[in-house]
């Protein structure tokens, strides 16, 4: 992907690195319940993320990528706001 070419090799990695524990924290305290609470966090965080990767591709002039990172982001709001409403 083009967007790479704008960030260290370090922070592609700890992009990645958030992206594979957000989908982590998105599954496994509520499958486990143990500190459900991580859950919501985890999707707030993939919120940011997108939102990170949505300025990104503006900035970088890719609107046919945009779609993509807008569904993300609200399927991660959706689980954000279900999570905080039920506890």
């Amino acid at each position: 992907m083009g967007w790479v070419e704008d960030f260290s090799q370090g922070a592609v990695r700890g992009i990645g690195a958030a992206e594979v524990l957000g989908a982590i924290g998105l599954i496994v305290p509520e499958a486990t319940g143990i500190a459900p609470i991580l859950t919501p966090i985890a999707a707030l965080g993939l919120v940011a993320i997108q939102a990170g990767a949505i300025i990104t591709h503006l900035r970088r002039k890719e609107p046919q990528v945009l779609p993509v990172n807008i569904v993300l982001l609200l399927l991660a709001l959706f689980v954000a706001i279900g999570r905080f409403a039920t506890g």
